[in-house]
């Protein structure tokens, strides 16, 4: 019987390797969705939401929490990366609303193109989560948690509601604009900026494991730290960092 032997150049001709079979993201088709809004979309670049799945760790069947769902662009992502038999929850909270109604418009609009995410409106440091989660977002918007107008203690409050929240195991992940280096939370108000040092004290302090930083993939080198966000010199260009954090099991 004549043997055949097949040589790694043979297997090359037989199949050839291109891109496509290199490599395929695992959230080509989460960012694909027809059902996600052209708006959303023109974001892709500037936001990276792939490397921010990528970083939380997002699979099927995952119930994941949007703590801060603002327009809704990343509920919207989650919801189709976790898949029918995932669950994400759109948390708003209640006092955005107050000030704002149409903040309430967001979480309560997700549910219609993507049944497997439901609002959640509650206060800022209680957010009511119906169940124990696998992991749980918070992008540009954990500064929010030390404006003015909420009473001292609001930050520490609701960093020991979101340990609660998570599974043993589960994943924290924070996404902000940095604030210049040893100045805590005090341009919270001023800048909507904050170290991320106060991050993680505060997180520390409630229970979690700080797991990895990535200080690159939102960096800007050019951006001063003194200007509030909403600067339109700096606006959507701002040095962002994200953070990850594990509750222990």
């Amino acid at each position: 019987m004549r043997r055949i032997i097949l040589t790694a150049g043979m297997l090359a001709v037989a199949v050839p390797l291109t891109a496509k079979t290199m490599y395929m993201s695992p959230y080509a088709e989460v960012l694909a969705n027809p059902a996600r809004p052209a708006d959303d979309r023109a974001k892709d670049a500037a936001r990276k939401p792939e490397v921010v799945l990528q970083f939380m760790g997002v699979k099927p069947g995952q119930h994941i929490g949007d703590f801060v769902t603002g327009g809704g662009y990343f509920s919207r992502i989650l919801a189709s990366a976790v898949g029918p038999k995932g669950k994400v929850y759109a948390f708003q909270p209640a006092e955005f609303i107050k000030f704002k109604p149409s903040y309430a418009d967001a979480p309560n609009g997700i549910h219609a193109a993507f049944p497997n995410a439901d609002p959640v409106i509650s206060p800022f440091d209680a957010p009511a989560f119906p169940e124990k989660l696998d992991a749980i977002v918070t992008i540009q918007n954990f500064h929010d948690l030390y404006l003015k107008p909420w009473p001292a203690g609001e930050g520490d409050r609701a960093a020991a509601a979101l340990f609660a929240a998570l599974k043993p195991g589960g994943v924290l992940v924070v996404v902000d604009h940095a604030a210049v280096a040893g100045s805590g939370t005090t341009a919270s108000d001023s800048l909507h900026r904050i170290d991320p040092a106060a991050v993680i004290a505060a997180l520390t302090k409630a229970g979690f494991k700080l797991e990895a930083k990535d200080m690159t993939t939102f960096a800007n080198v050019a951006d001063p730290h003194t200007a509030s966000v909403f600067a339109p010199e700096i606006r959507g260009k701002t040095d962002q960092f994200m953070l990850r954090f594990r509750k222990g099991k």
